[in-house]
């Protein structure tokens, strides 16, 4: 799936690119809303910081609107309910508050696709992983080895589809908490605590999928997706 990004801090919109292409979609980056407004008809989603340097991010939205059905999701300032209740008047599906945990968007970009009926959603939110004898159904959460169904416990399930649905990568500790326990990472080493929850996931993953090399420790970098 295509997603637009219009948004006018590189570092940030940066970041947020590599990890939406992390997670499947394909990307492109605009810096202000004329860009936006030129480019987004190749585009299946947009994804717009309300802080533009030329147009203002709310006429932007309500231009968009008004010639097409693109699913639009706003970023705005925290602590700006009245922007919020805007982006909404303007026609975007759904709005957030900065800063905000990466794996809430994913959960609100699925929400608003599936709100929306698109094929591109069906797509993203039905085609199952399938990686040797490992079986993962994204529609029923169900995973199974061999046919043989495996009960996860929601984080479980959620850090296994990580490491499923990227195979070749390799996680570091720090983007799991952020991408399954929805932590703000900050740049600062993880906490004792941190590591210790996600090693005893891992251990637990590897138990209930009946073979440890079914996700591979790289020592001092993190983890990545085996083949049992």
């Amino acid at each position: 799936m295509q997603v637009l990004v219009a948004d006018s801090g590189a570092i940030g919109a940066d970041s947020l690119s590599a990890e939406l292409h992390r997670h499947g979609f394909s990307t492109a980056l605009c810096g202000t809303g004329a860009e936006a407004l030129e480019r987004y008809p190749k585009f299946d989603f947009f994804l717009i910081d309300l802080a533009l340097p030329d147009i203002d991010g709310l006429e932007v939205c309500r231009l968009l609107r008004a010639a097409s059905d693109i699913p639009i999701i706003a970023f705005t300032d925290p602590g700006t309910d009245l922007d919020r209740i805007l982006c909404l008047q303007a026609g975007c599906d759904d709005c957030m508050a900065k800063p905000f945990g990466f794996r809430e968007l994913l959960a609100r970009i699925e929400a608003v696709l599936r709100r929306s009926g698109s094929r591109s959603a069906a797509r993203l939110l039905s085609e199952p992983i399938v990686i040797g004898s490992l079986c993962i159904d994204p529609d029923t959460r169900e995973v199974r080895i061999n046919g043989r169904l495996i009960n996860l416990t929601r984080i479980e399930y959620c850090l296994l589809h990580q490491l499923a649905s990227h195979p070749q990568t390799v996680f570091s500790r720090a983007q799991l908490m952020a991408d399954v326990w929805g932590y703000q990472y900050d740049g600062r080493p993880l906490s004792a605590k941190a590591s210790r929850t996600i090693d005893t996931h891992v251990s637990a993953l590897r138990k209930k999928l009946g073979d440890p090399s079914w996700i591979v420790t790289l020592r001092g970098i993190g983890f990545r997706m085996g083949h049992g």
